[in-house]
């Protein structure tokens, strides 16, 4: 079933906080995603990928949710070097197929949770890479105008971010310029140990969203973070990692209140002793008054 009426949407994010959706669709195709928005026509859109970037009101979302993880498939051209993904693709299993084949762009991916989809619409980014840097073009759905593609310069990307936020466009497929014939087992290895790097320097074990604060010109949230000795503080059962300051974890059963009082109250902490507003790399969806 591709359409769902009041869903809760705890079990569709990293955070595994957030109440319920009116509307819930997961199309698996395009034709099910063209369906889904003439049957949704009216109703207040939310797009929605893996969810790890996301965090939802306790009080759910009015209208209708699209979720895209559903739309899957990849292909890779031994010719060009190009691999065409759709959105819903797990960014992580990518990029270790990219590594198994000694193909090279995609080793900085292979620790960040999340969906192909999210990637280009996020301007993800870690270990010095970045979508920016192997993103070709995007295709997307609008609900007026159905498919078009978007070249990479029409994308305006910069840190963590991208013109297709907040948007109306629906990403259905990337794709990505990568460069194939490489030496498997130097691929192989840069992506193991980008992946030992960010597992043993960030709390996966619990729920979070992942890096909750885009990184300030002047020094990393984390570190603005750890020295205003927030490191462990709590709110309820949401609490500031002890191993990575710029990480809220849901220790059980935590609210999305909670965590939003969290990021506020961290971002006051910050701006009283260094007069920095840190900006949220995490997208809230919902109210939250």
């Amino acid at each position: 079933m591709i359409w769902q009426t009041n869903v809760p949407l705890s079990g569709y994010t990293s955070y595994r906080v957030g109440g319920r959706a009116e509307f819930l669709a997961l199309p698996k195709t395009i034709g099910e995603l063209e369906s889904v928005l003439e049957r949704g026509m009216g109703l207040p859109l939310t797009y929605l990928g893996a969810g790890s970037n996301l965090l939802v009101s306790d009080q759910g979302i009015d209208g209708l949710v699209i979720g895209t993880k559903n739309l899957r498939g990849v292909t890779f051209d031994e010719t060009t070097g190009r691999v065409t993904v759709a959105a819903g693709e797990p960014l992580p299993k990518l990029a270790w197929r990219a590594a198994q084949r000694g193909w090279s762009g995609l080793e900085w991916a292979v620790g960040i949770p999340g969906t192909v989809g999210g990637m280009a619409v996020m301007n993800a980014g870690a270990q010095g890479g970045c979508s920016a840097d192997c993103v070709l073009e995007v295709e997307v759905f609008c609900p007026i105008g159905g498919l078009k593609r978007l070249r990479v310069e029409e994308l305006g990307y910069s840190y963590r971010s991208s013109l297709l936020q907040g948007s109306n466009q629906i990403v259905t497929q990337v794709i990505l310029q990568l460069l194939p014939g490489q030496d498997k087992n130097l691929i192989r290895e840069k992506t193991r140990q980008n992946y030992h790097q960010r597992h043993s320097t960030q709390p996966y074990h619990l729920p979070s969203c992942g890096s909750v604060f885009r990184n300030p010109l002047e020094r990393s949230a984390g570190w603005l973070i750890d020295r205003c000795g927030l490191k462990g503080f709590r709110i309820g059962q949401a609490q500031v990692s002890e191993l990575h300051a710029n990480f809220i974890l849901n220790l059980g059963g935590a609210k999305a209140a909670e965590i939003y009082k969290l990021i506020e109250t961290i971002k006051f902490q910050v701006l009283e002793k260094w007069s920095i507003i840190l900006e949220p790399e995490v997208k809230m969806i919902g109210d939250f008054s």
